[in-house]
């Protein structure tokens, strides 16, 4: 901290200037009078022979305790929050407001460092409720910054503690507009966040060789050991027709394969009366067979459905024994097992206000989305038509099948965050379940 003039400095950053001369920037010195507290911005012309100059560390607003680094050389210094440590990942953004909580519990995200657009991250702490899974599966999590406060009566923690009890790195303080408008224009990228190495060169090098999504299999990392049956029901919050029904020996048994599900799912199944099972992703038809199904749930999961051989082959052998419900990567692979193909989208659809269209009744809903691959259009089969479509992009949002109950969607109708404009989804594969049109 200096003093100058009855003036404590407390910010001094180098900007771009805005006029018409290049070889000039401009050094923001942000000050406060010490006996008022009033801050000020003043600006001091830099000549193109000190731009270079480096600025002494002691005088930024915050110390650089962490970078992010992207493959195209993009370095992006900020302050850490969370854990400690260096991780690599797919950098993906997410456009929602709020609901952060569900994002870093959300197995879909394992592998990526997820970058939030809202500003301000962190205002109502966290809790034990709102929650996806039981611990989170991202890589890091990159915010604007992080609130000083959080204030709800539902507060358990901090955000910042909470990535610190899971052991999830975080980087608060960067531009995320500039590191979001990199991710649409050029896609998104690999990617490496440290606390512990804050070298540009050695984080660029790591992040180019750091390992893609495309052909891996990232589902079985989140799978669960092994199946259980489901008994937790939506909250009070959320009501639907049939919430809190009792399953009995007469109710529907559904199935839901575990690539990396949202708790939700199952409480939204659960909630409707039937009795739910859930197994793991890579058990095989017969296995699932045995456990006497009326339907079959296909659930959304991380990265590229393509490595997964073992599902497409397993749905392919039931699609025809039973309604089957797919969603996000459930769609992905139920659309592989009829034939169709998939391929990665430039910089994926992750958010809470994703425009769907309903073709059958021209509604429009507004979604949540997080997927990073979507179905080839061109590839899909004779037997599959399609029922939805992204209104951002055009790409497909959902199809079924022409002969069989069997369709899916690349949303989640049973966003715990919101919105609820697709939970008639489920009423449609209940009324599949119990032997009604679909």
């Amino acid at each position: 901290m200096g003093h100058r003039f009855g003036r404590e400095r407390f910010c001094h950053i180098r900007v771009p200037t805005t006029g018409r001369d290049p070889s000039i920037n401009r050094d923001c010195l942000l000050e406060r009078d010490i006996s008022t507290r009033r801050a000020t911005v003043r600006y001091e012309t830099v000549a193109a022979s000190e731009q270079n100059r480096e600025i002494p560390r002691e005088s930024y607003c915050m110390p650089i305790t962490a970078k992010l680094a992207l493959e195209d050389g993009s370095v992006f210094p900020g302050q850490a929050f969370g854990a400690e440590g260096e991780v690599t990942g797919e950098v993906v953004f997410n456009t929602a407001m709020t609901g952060y909580q569900e994002i870093l519990t959300d197995p879909s995200y394992a592998g990526q460092i997820v970058t939030m657009t809202y500003p301000e991250i962190g205002n109502y702490g966290t809790n034990t409720v709102d929650v996806e899974h039981h611990r989170p599966s991202l890589s890091g999590f990159v915010i604007r910054s992080e609130s000083r406060i959080h204030s709800n009566y539902r507060s358990e923690a901090a955000l910042s503690d909470f990535l610190k009890q899971n052991n999830i790195i975080g980087i608060s303080g960067i531009d995320t507009r500039a590191l979001v408008r990199r991710i649409r224009i050029e896609g998104a990228m690999r990617g490496v966040l440290s606390t512990t190495d804050l070298d540009d060169a050695s984080l660029v090098a790591k992040a180019k060789a750091s390992e893609s999504l495309v052909g891996r299999d990232l589902a079985k990392t989140v799978m669960p050991a092994q199946g259980v049956q489901w008994d937790d029901q939506l909250h009070e919050w959320i009501t639907v027709d049939e919430a809190g029904q009792q399953p009995s020996g007469d109710q529907p048994h559904v199935v839901c394969m575990d690539f990396g599900m949202k708790w939700n799912i199952p409480r939204h199944l659960r909630s409707r009366g039937n009795r739910v099972t859930i197994v793991r992703g890579d058990v095989s038809a017969d296995e699932i067979l045995a456990l006497k199904p009326d339907g079959l749930f296909i659930s959304n999961g991380p990265g590229d459905p393509e490595p997964l051989s073992y599902a497409k082959q397993t749905i392919s052998e039931l699609v025809d024994k039973m309604p089957v419900f797919g969603i996000c990567l459930g769609h992905q692979l139920l659309s592989l097992a009829c034939g169709a193909q998939t391929y990665k989208l430039k910089f994926g659809h992750r958010g809470v206000n994703q425009p769907v269209l309903d073709l059958t009744t021209g509604k429009v809903e507004i979604t949540t989305q997080n997927h990073g691959f979507a179905v080839d259009e061109k590839s899909l089969p004779d037997c599959l038509e399609i029922t939805h479509r992204h209104l951002n992009d055009d790409t497909i949002a959902g199809v079924r099948h022409k002969t069989l109950p069997a369709f899916s969607v690349q949303y989640h109708p049973e966003a715990s965050s919101g919105p609820h404009d697709s939970h008639y989804l489920f009423e449609r594969f209940q009324s599949s379940l119990s032997g009604s049109p679909a």
